[in-house]
């Protein structure tokens, strides 16, 4: 039995698994800058990068309060139908009234920590900070009902975050890293597409418009496949160009990402196996574990060759 408003509680509701999910576009960008910088003869700048990591933390645990909150007050979060792990509001853990204060709180912890970026970045991360405020809250309240979930998570967990860890070290973005950043989305995208897979015949019920909905279950479970391969060979093929284009040795170490692809396949095999139902909630454990695989082994390919 969990106590209402407790430690525990709190601690469920941030729903830590989720949590590697914010830390790997960071640590991928940050290996880049870290490869980058040693390679120019710069230092890298450990202050802003702990700093850049606690951001996307808080933001991911203020983005999980504020859909817990929001789908709750909608009827979202129906104990007998839904199929997707508990929820804190719904299951009674936290009171909506204390939800609403810690929506308040991770926000504005979130800005505090995010402001002192401005002294390495500059002050238009100010916009980047607003806005990754603002679509915190849009995303569940209109966005994701729109089919834009997908388009939010490939700049909110790749462009934005990797991108500006990148520039705050290195004050610049580079095609490599762009590629990357694109990459990162699209991985992450996969967790969205299982989650919305699970959920196409609630969503459809509802008037949620996600892709899966206006598209159809086959085509989820194609796409998810193709946004696991994208994910790899786009910033394969920054790498390469860059090897070509520098004259620079090309290592097969580079190609460590590819091993991303072998549990991305067999998660995605289960995936059209399972087809439906809450057996879907392993595959979406699979699909976040392997989200996590991937920014390790694109760190671990950038930080060796």
């Amino acid at each position: 039995m969990i106590q209402t408003n407790s430690k525990r509680a709190w601690w469920l509701a941030a729903r830590p698994k989720t949590l590697t999910g914010a830390m790997a576009p960071v640590m991928v960008a940050l290996s880049a800058a870290w490869k980058d910088l040693n390679a120019g003869g710069n230092a890298f700048m450990w202050t802003p990068a702990l700093l850049c990591l606690l951001f996307a933390l808080l933001m991911q645990i203020d983005a999980n309060f504020v859909n817990d909150y929001f789908d709750f007050k909608k009827g979202r979060d129906d104990r007998e139908t839904r199929l997707g792990p508990p929820r804190a509001c719904s299951e009674g853990w936290i009171t909506p009234k204390a939800m609403k204060i810690g929506i308040g709180i991770t926000t504005a912890l979130a800005c505090l920590t995010g402001l002192p970026l401005v002294l390495w970045g500059g002050w238009w991360l100010v916009a980047i900070g607003v806005a990754c405020v603002l679509f915190c809250f849009l995303y569940t309240t209109l966005l994701a009902s729109l089919g834009l979930g997908d388009l939010l998570v490939l700049v909110f967990f790749g462009l934005v975050p990797v991108c500006a860890t990148y520039f705050i070290q290195t004050g610049e973005v580079t095609l490599p890293v762009l590629l990357l950043s694109i990459g990162m989305g699209l991985a992450t995208d996969c967790l969205l597409v299982v989650n919305n897979y699970r959920d196409r015949e609630q969503d459809r019920v509802a008037g949620k418009r996600t892709i899966v909905v206006l598209f159809g279950g086959r085509f989820a479970e194609w796409f998810y496949m193709l946004l696991g391969f994208l994910a790899v060979v786009l910033p394969l093929f920054a790498t390469c160009y860059s090897s070509l284009n520098s004259n620079k040795y090309f290592s097969l170490l580079t190609l460590i990402p590819l091993l991303y692809l072998i549990p991305h396949t067999l998660t995605w095999l289960r995936m059209k196996r399972l087809h439906s139902g809450r057996h879907l909630n392993a595959v979406l454990g699979q699909t976040a574990a392997n989200i996590f695989l991937y920014a390790l082994l694109e760190s671990l390919s950038l930080l060796i060759t």
